[in-house]
């Protein structure tokens, strides 16, 4: 059994007991959140789409932890011009594990 849910603007394909990196989520470690934005739900190959979201359809998780992205590095430059720009940024991520999908 698996489900496409939209969790912090991003769609993901979700299932039981999977842990996944989701873009910072305002929660601490060990809170329970329930994300209801469940587009589809295949359950063993009988499928549920919503349109746009499956109505009553609910995906429970728990926050594991935050943690950091790999630095990128943005540099920009203007040939000829002494225009050098370097600056860096990593991304802020929350780790959760799906406990169940219910819909």
């Amino acid at each position: 059994m698996f489900a496409i849910v939209t969790i912090a603007g991003q769609q993901f394909k979700v299932e039981e007991g999977k842990k996944l990196f989701v873009h910072r989520l305002d929660a601490n470690e060990g809170d329970k959140l329930a994300f209801d934005q469940v587009h589809l739900i295949d359950n063993g190959g009988n499928v549920n789409l919503g349109k746009p979201v499956v109505k009553g359809a609910k995906v429970s998780a728990t926050v594991l932890g935050h943690a950091k992205g790999d630095k990128v590095i943005i540099f920009k430059k203007k040939r000829r011009k002494g225009y050098k720009l370097k600056r860096g940024h990593r991304q802020q991520f929350t780790q959760i594990q799906v406990d169940s999908i219910a819909g």
